[in-house]
């Protein structure tokens, strides 16, 4: 059967209808809800006719994973994507766990951030099994928890020992092909200065006067070393909290007097190439510049890891792996047009188990996926359109790396 006559084999409302099915199941991350979706997608895989089983990750939660097992002499191919999603914020006006469906999108806590990728893939190979097609190569669908603690779930999976040959990251690029993410850190600013009655402010060191000269400064940094401009563009760093009053326990009920302590929480991105020391040094610098023009402050820097929690690293792969290729090739059957391919922003700033994949797995891989204009907002939804191109993508590839 030609690819094109394959396609053409896409139900689209079964597609939609599984989404919904998805979204409707309220699998906030660290929750029972996120196993209840992966035995879900495990009873789903095994109506197929995949070998699918739940497997173990740290605090009694589980991952589901599938194999649809090739004939022979093929490469394989790894399909990765999160079920956990974050919680429901304020300002939704549409029932976030209906998985709504309209002339346009579909509707949903996580179906940007990761469900419409979970479900492409799914719908891709059901399309392609229900089609009678047979490959030499494996298709693996992987649908883990704790991405969102920075990749647990993925890590147990290759610590399990499961490979392939090629990945493709579902996480949402807007069906770009992203080649390269930045690396994620947070860390820790104490600014200390020195109190004064508001009568006798000009004698005093405000923190929170040095914070406000301090912030616009960092939110505008890149850091140093960047390999190229591409590099250089997946830089940021991005001040997320303040509080500032008096000393460090941050008393509040006295605002005449002239704040003298500060606490800043930032996150900071750097691209493959940089280093967190580096982005440190730089950090520090800024800092010691800002003890300049505020004579008497003190600054001090600190790196904030969580302990026992993995940090999301950078992420970088060729554009002319053969996964790579694949993935632009079907696009372009799709689409009609060059598929947008390299550090794409915004995703390019997020953190994602590809970099896992691809550093402790040893894999070469690509991210893309649905969603992402509309990813962690109110009224959170997909294109549609984008959704079954997505479907489209993946079957091609799949066809192309496992055939």
């Amino acid at each position: 059967m030609e690819p094109k006559d394959l396609l053409a084999r896409i139900d689209t409302q079964t597609c939609l209808t599984f989404l919904s099915r998805m979204v409707q199941h309220k699998s906030y991350s660290q929750t029972e809800g996120e196993r209840v979706l992966a035995g879900f997608m495990a009873e789903q895989m095994r109506a197929l006719g995949l070998e699918a089983e739940l497997t173990p990750v740290e605090g009694e939660r589980v991952n589901a994973v599938g194999r649809w097992r090739g004939t022979g002499g093929g490469k394989s191919l790894l399909f990765n994507g999160h079920v956990d999603t974050n919680p429901v914020s304020e300002g939704w006006t549409v029932d976030p766990w209906a998985g709504k469906v309209d002339d346009t999108f579909i509707y949903g806590i996580g179906v940007s951030n990761m469900k419409a990728g979970d479900a492409a893939y799914f719908c891709a190979v059901k399309t392609l099994i229900d089609a009678g097609v047979k490959l030499r190569g494996d298709v693996i669908l992987t649908y883990v928890v704790g991405e969102l603690q920075g990749g647990v779930g993925t890590l147990a999976l290759i610590r399990q020992g499961v490979r392939a040959d090629y990945f493709v990251n579902s996480e949402p690029t807007d069906v770009q092909a992203l080649t390269m993410h930045a690396a994620a850190f947070t860390f820790l600013i104490e600014l200390v200065g020195d109190t004064r009655h508001l009568s006798k402010r000009e004698e005093a060191v405000d923190a929170i006067s040095a914070a406000c000269d301090l912030i616009p400064r960092l939110n505008a940094m890149t850091f140093s070393g960047a390999p190229t401009p591409e590099h250089a563009g997946i830089n940021r760093v991005h001040v997320g909290v303040v509080h500032g009053a008096l000393g460090k326990e941050l008393h509040e009920w006295r605002p005449p007097q002239v704040a003298d302590f500060v606490r800043i929480k930032g996150s900071g991105r750097y691209a493959p190439g940089q280093t967190e020391a580096g982005a440190l040094a730089d950090l520090r610098r800024e800092l010691d510049a800002l003890e300049a023009r505020f004579p008497g402050l003190r600054a001090t820097l600190t790196p904030e890891h969580q302990l026992g929690r993995p940090m999301m690293p950078s992420f970088e792969v060729a554009k002319t792996s053969p996964i790579v290729q694949a993935v632009n090739r079907a696009y372009r059957t799709v689409r009609g047009v060059d598929q947008p391919t390299g550090a794409i922003t915004p995703p390019g700033f997020y953190g994602t188990d590809a970099a896992h994949l691809f550093r402790a797995g040893g894999m070469e891989g690509v991210v893309c996926g649905p969603g992402g204009r509309y990813n962690t907002m109110p009224d959170e939804r997909v294109d549609i359109a984008d959704f079954l191109d997505m479907v489209r993508i993946y079957m091609l590839t799949i066809l192309e790396i496992c055939a």
